[in-house]
């Protein structure tokens, strides 16, 4: 018996599924890159290689061949002149993993989507955004090759601008993706009803992004092990290490210290801005739809300001680091719902 899986009953659920899956796979891919910045672990791969890199190596010859040219860069001169195979062996399977689930993450969607688009179960006015996705994933691969390019020659890590691009841009996908899984799982199509609370909920996750930024800066620099005590930073508010003039200077995102003061306050920044939000929300009957979304996203916010203060306080200790960036994922998550919510049905 055939059955027509495909029907258009059944097509947005299958694409919904097809999103979520990669949504998830996105929101992994952040986790595992932090966790091989974390671990130092980015630069154990020399060479970008599409096809043969899929496999890691396989017999010891290939283990030596792959540490040797490790060896042949500044990282491991200056820095890591006495590590052994074994713990080179380490730091390769994060920077492999993340390698790996970059090729997942392509393959999953482009082939899904050429069917999607052969059969014509994709909407027309969907097409430009879920190509759009496409173009920044594999735009992204180039991304995460320069930034470890810049690491291989001159410097000991890698360039915390390419970083920060490499982060954001990461984070840009998840919002593209999540938020054309909500459109499909819900069956809406989405007008801005040009209310201020909507214009607030936008500005409010563009902030988040800028600060999800900040903090691939802050990683970037290894600021986040500086000034390790909050609210103070060193006995006083502003670091005694660097001038208020600095705050307007080309080379702001050089110093440590400002760029962890600029994290900080943005948090605090996040906060006050979600209070104006929180308070219409409760305050007005005609937003009591958002009322439960809105909770969410005050307790992601917290928690993610816990976590913050939690990292500065060990040093960005890296299950702490880990876990606040987790963290910026629900963030990030509980902010686009509640954008969603804030918009009409059609």
């Amino acid at each position: 018996m055939y059955i027509n899986f495909m029907s258009k009953k059944n097509k947005n659920i299958y694409i919904s599924y097809w999103l979520l899956l990669i949504t998830f796979l996105v929101a992994l891919m952040i986790v595992v890159g932090g966790l091989t910045r974390l671990t130092n672990s980015g630069l154990s791969i020399t060479r970008w290689d599409l096809i043969s890199g899929i496999l890691p190596p396989l017999s010891l010859n290939e283990w030596e061949k792959s540490f040797s040219l490790y060896k042949q860069i500044p990282e491991y001169s200056l820095l890591n002149s006495s590590m052994t195979l074994e713990q080179f062996k380490t730091i390769y399977w994060w920077e492999y993993t993340h390698r790996l689930l970059g090729r997942i993450v392509g393959l999953f969607y482009l082939i899904p989507l050429l069917y999607f688009t052969f059969k014509k179960l994709i909407k027309k006015n969907s097409l430009i955004s879920f190509y759009l996705i496409l173009f920044l994933i594999f735009f992204q691969g180039f991304i995460g090759w320069h930034m470890v390019k810049s690491g291989l020659t001159e410097r000991t890590d890698v360039s915390h601008y390419r970083l920060a691009l490499h982060l954001t841009l990461a984070f840009i996908i998840f919002i593209l993706l999540l938020w054309n899984y909500l459109k499909y799982k819900n069956q809406l199509v989405i007008i801005s009803n040009k209310k201020l609370p909507l214009y607030l909920s936008v500005f409010f996750i563009f902030c988040v992004l800028v600060q999800i930024s900040i903090g691939a800066f802050v990683s970037g620099l290894d600021a986040g092990q500086i000034y390790q005590s909050w609210p103070l930073m060193n006995q006083s508010y502003f670091p005694n290490d660097s001038n208020l003039k600095d705050l307007f200077s080309l080379n702001l995102f050089e110093v440590p210290s400002l760029v962890q003061f600029i994290h900080r306050n943005m948090a605090y920044f996040l906060f006050l801005l979600f209070l104006i939000i929180g308070t219409i929300t409760y305050k007005y009957s005609d937003f009591a739809y958002l009322r439960k979304t809105t909770l969410l996203v005050f307790v992601s916010l917290f928690l993610q300001i816990i976590l913050g203060i939690l990292t500065v306080l060990s040093g960005a200790h890296i299950i702490l680091a880990s876990m606040h960036q987790m963290g910026s994922i629900l963030l990030i998550t509980t902010s686009l719902i509640l954008v969603f919510k804030n918009s009409r049905i059609n």
